[in-house]
């Protein structure tokens, strides 16, 4: 029997993980970096311990310091959660040399489905369709360009060792292949230290479709239904739901009986996903097996009624699975939203930062899964996944209205995220008719509107107005009716705006124009008004002369610069470069004197598991370079400095 858990990751799963551990009685240990001291899944454990530095490499990457973690607290069995050591083979084989039980799959099994190219020939041999491609070991670019001329366009790159999106290129003409390759292999080298690339035709206006499967040691092996992960951006997940809503019942069971094959085929034990590719025609490809627990394995939780870790632990003791194929429920639709804190106005850039107000929405068949908190700080060491929010629904129109209100309703202040977009995306007419691919989001929203947050009009400014109006926002003053004059910036954008009180009634003025409100009531961070006849909940919260505000599922923040001196300054960063967000610069492909075009890539920032390309927005000669590959950069850092090329003034 096992009685103590370390559970080697962080974040939401390392929370997930604890709490049904000790759901069932085990003590738990959590292990944490030096960023992670204060974290939630750090205080929820029994005993915790410090791995080391803030970077993954030395902390959470750290096998060594994971196992003596391990032994320090008396651990006898170790689940490495998602990311990091999951799916790291000697990890795997070093846990059971030191007499730990790794909750995971055999290391043969990792190692087999490790590889992209081992793994689609095995599945060429256990009969599994597999897509169309090109597989070599250690295969050069030469090689890899030969094969893609005779392959065709459009292709996609992959990383051999790897997955999330990482090490993948689209490539749809020749042109674009050298850059991608280059790409693709740096990206694979820094995440998984192996750059093999394999080939692959791109299936065009594809779904995305993953089959969880389960095996014991037993010679069990079962599937608990299908998940639609074809919503995504840059080859990463961001919607996923169960079941998927254009895989019909003959093909669930077709693709059902291939995963499980899949799953005989490695010798596997535990919790694994099976990825497919879906055309239109319903013909599916295999893709690759994940092994491990998948992110959003909470829609098939929520659609079974089982919990997986749960699952987990018991074939990891040695017990067979708790249910046949026959017994396994399938009941409802449940979808799952990733929220992060990134930007989508500035190509969903990451954004780091102190979350000073999470308040994820609940309700009837809403679930929550986060491991963070108000006064959290978000780093650029980790990936900046926030929480999954997850609705259920005895229909699939009924879990689609329980998350768009979810994600309406949670409040977030402090940190830019997607959270709207998100709203947008599972509100969208092509989402709710099942009919989106993995083509969606590129070609729906690369220039809608909801990427780019909306500035506040009068009737917003007018809340804003309310609450700094008054008091400072510390209480509601009943001196005078006079006008009281406020100065709010929005972005670039300065108002001026003049607030009069009469009761409970409260009139903003802006130019020509004016908004009246009537204040009912306001508590901690919240006001409740009345606007043309509609009685309304605003949220919000003061930080210093920054004021953030949420009605109506949209968030604005403005400040206050009614008390300061006025200027016409303003930042000037032309000719330079600066950093996009916190990173560590990796390459550096100029130097001083060079001249650069608009567009070109000055150099790559690596964050949060993506490299980012900097580029030059104008013409000109580089002044100043002040990085070199290797450095960590704080976002708005000044990188490289780039002098304006001088007019021509000569005669002709």
């Amino acid at each position: 029997m096992l009685r103590k858990l370390l559970i080697a990751n962080r974040g939401e799963i390392a929370v997930r993980i604890n709490r049904t551990a000790q759901a069932l009685g085990y003590r738990t240990v959590a292990v944490y970096s030096e960023a992670d001291a204060g974290a939630l899944h750090v205080t929820e454990a029994d005993e915790a311990v410090c791995l080391g530095p803030a970077q993954a490499n030395a902390s959470y990457l750290n096998s060594e310091a994971v196992l003596e973690a391990a032994r320090i607290t008396g651990a006898d069995s170790i689940h490495p959660g998602y990311g990091f050591l999951s799916e790291n083979a000697e990890f795997a084989r070093a846990c059971r040399a030191a007499g730990l039980v790794f909750v995971g799959p055999p290391e043969a099994a990792i190692e087999l489905m490790a590889s992209k190219r081992r793994a689609k020939e095995a599945m060429v041999a256990a009969g599994v369709p597999v897509v169309p491609g090109y597989e070599s070991a250690r295969a050069s670019d030469a090689a890899l360009t030969d094969a893609a001329d005779a392959l065709g366009y459009p292709l996609m790159i992959k990383a051999s060792a790897g997955g999330g999106g990482r090490g993948m290129r689209l490539v749809r003409q020749a042109s674009e292949l050298a850059e991608a390759l280059t790409r693709a292999r740096s990206e694979a080298r820094q995440a998984f230290g192996d750059d093999e690339l394999i080939l692959e035709r791109a299936v065009v206006d594809a779904r995305h479709v993953e089959i969880q499967v389960f095996a014991d040691r037993h010679g069990h092996v079962v599937h608990l239904g299908d998940r639609d992960c074809s919503i995504q951006r840059r080859h990463q997940k961001v919607v996923e739901e169960a079941p998927s809503p254009f895989v019909t019942p003959a093909l669930r069971q077709a693709m059902g009986e291939a995963a499980v094959r899949a799953a005989r085929a490695c010798g596997y034990e535990g919790a694994g996903t099976v990825e497919f590719l879906v055309g239109q025609d319903r013909t599916f490809y295999f893709l690759e097996m994940n092994t491990r627990l998948q992110v959003e394995h909470p829609v098939t939780e929520q659609i079974t009624g089982q919990d997986l870790v749960a699952w987990q632990l018991a074939v990891a003791e040695g017990r067979p699975l708790p249910l046949t194929q026959a017994e396994i429920p399938l009941h409802g639709h449940a979808i799952e939203a990733r929220l992060y804190a990134e930007d989508p106005a500035r190509a969903f850039q990451p954004q780091t930062g102190t979350l000073l107000r999470f308040d994820a929405a609940t309700g009837e068949g809403v679930r929550v899964d986060t491991g963070v908190r108000a006064g959290d700080r978000i780093s650029p060491h980790y990936d900046p996944m926030l929480a999954k929010i997850v609705a259920w629904g005895s229909d699939r129109d009924q879990a689609r209205r329980r998350l768009i209100r979810a994600l309406e309703d949670t409040v977030v202040f402090g940190v830019t995220t997607n959270r709207h977009f998100l709203s947008r995306v599972i509100d969208h007419d092509l989402f709710g008719q099942g009919n989106a691919t993995t083509a969606f989001l590129e070609q729906t929203f690369a220039t809608s509107p909801c990427l780019s947050p909306q500035p506040p009009a009068l009737a917003e400014l007018a809340i804003a107005a309310a609450i700094l109006g008054t008091d400072g926002g510390a209480g509601w003053s009943n001196a005078g009716t006079g006008a009281i004059p406020l100065t709010l910036a929005s972005g670039d954008t300065v108002h001026h705006l003049r607030l009069c009180r009469h009761d409970q009634a409260l009139t903003v003025t802006e130019g020509d124009r004016s908004h009246t409100l009537t204040l009912m009531s306001r508590s901690r961070g919240q006001v409740d008004f009345i606007a043309q006849g509609v009685r309304q909940v605003c949220q919000y919260q003061l930080q210093g002369d920054c004021l953030y505000w949420q009605a109506s599922g949209q968030t604005w923040s403005v400040r206050d610069l009614t008390h300061q001196p006025a200027t016409t300054d303003a930042p000037d960063h032309g000719g330079e470069v600066r950093a996009s967000m916190d990173g560590a610069i990796v390459e550096v492909r100029v130097s001083e004197g060079d001249t650069v075009s608009p567009g070109q890539t000055l150099a790559v920032l690596e964050a949060m598991k993506m490299e980012h390309p900097l580029r030059a927005t104008g013409a000109g000669v580089i002044a100043r370079i002040h990085i070199q590959p290797g450095d960590q950069v704080g976002r708005g850092q000044r990188l490289i400095e780039i002098r304006q090329p001088e007019a021509d003034t000569t005669s002709p």
